[in-house]
């Protein structure tokens, strides 16, 4: 006897596109850096999210950015083998393990940068006038995803920028 499911086009499933279509942009992106500068997926994460927000925890990264914690602590560790990023256990408890950008690092993430503001301007030209409500929805859906009283709204790459001098 078939199973009767209750109407469902999967191809007009809001969190499969979604899911899709992020996807699809990280891969996209992904081709533009891979080669040039030899980094996955996951380690252009870590190195974007440690541009953005300073030394942070593995952990803070597995819960910003969605990633398993293997897959962050591969990243980490492959990244830190070539030398653009640091790790430094916590005196406190050793099982605490920071991560920071090396100058190295700083220096990679001055040249990958521009490919990923270019990516982001092709994307917002792509959507024309439809970018402000797009904008719009994901800010809400996000929003409603993550804890109103923590502010990342700044814009924590200059800011980074500002506390570390990569020829230092």
């Amino acid at each position: 006897m078939p199973h009767r499911f209750p109407e469902f086009d999967l191809q007009r499933f809001l969190a499969y596109r979604l899911a899709r279509a992020a996807q699809h942009l990280s891969e996209e992106l992904a081709r533009r850096y891979r080669d040039r500068f030899g980094i996955s997926i996951p380690e252009w994460r870590v190195l974007a999210h440690l541009a953005y927000s300073g030394d942070v925890s593995v952990r803070d990264i597995e819960i910003r950015t969605g990633m398993e914690k293997s897959q962050v602590s591969r990243a980490a560790a492959r990244l830190e083998a070539a030398g653009h990023v640091a790790k430094q256990v916590n005196e406190c408890d050793r099982r605490l393990v920071s991560l920071s950008l090396t100058p190295g690092g700083c220096d990679l993430m001055a040249e990958l940068l521009p490919v990923a503001l270019a990516y982001q301007a092709e994307i917002e030209q792509r959507l024309g006038g439809a970018l402000a409500g797009f904008e719009a929805g994901l800010d809400r859906l996000i929003g409603a995803a993550e804890d109103p009283a923590d502010d990342r709204g700044d814009n924590r790459v200059e800011r980074r920028e500002e506390r570390h001098d990569p020829a230092a």
